[in-house]
């Protein structure tokens, strides 16, 4: 089925989806976001998943990591698709240190709901409030 929705449209329910399956802690709301045969292709552990597969990984890292929170830095939509780049952070619960991890994440539409979802993410690591200084680093000169 089409999407109907506009690149507008689809950009918000995206920013929408992250606040409250992630920072609003409501897991259940990918059953009203995601189509029934909604398939993840990148889900928990680089695995294709399902609905299910997807919400118990939220509830578990709402566990692992109880403060955590995704802030989303971008949204471009194009067609039936949306693309989003975003940060994750939170505190260690064990070593109270603060940690990061990056995303992007492509969301197709279909009947007004997600269909798939593709992501690639980095390795969490320390977010010392300069880290974009450590990966600059590594890239070496610029010119």
């Amino acid at each position: 089925m089409p999407n109907k929705m506009s690149s507008t449209q689809m950009k918000e329910f995206v920013r929408e989806h992250f606040e409250d399956f992630v920072n609003r802690k409501k897991a259940e709301v990918i059953h009203r976001n995601m189509n029934p045969d909604f398939y993840d292709h990148n889900g928990p552990g680089g695995k294709p998943c399902g609905v299910k597969g997807d919400e118990e990984m939220m509830v578990g890292m709402y566990h692992a990591m109880p403060d955590l929170k995704v802030f989303v830095e971008e949204l471009i939509a194009d067609g039936d698709r949306v693309v989003c780049k975003n940060i994750w952070r939170w505190t260690d619960p064990n070593s109270k240190e603060k940690m990061e991890f990056h995303g992007f994440v492509m969301w197709r539409f279909e009947n007004d709901r997600i269909a798939e979802r593709w992501a690639t993410v980095t390795p969490p690591a320390l977010d010392d409030g300069f880290a974009w200084r450590s990966r600059l680093a590594k890239c070496g000169p610029l010119n």
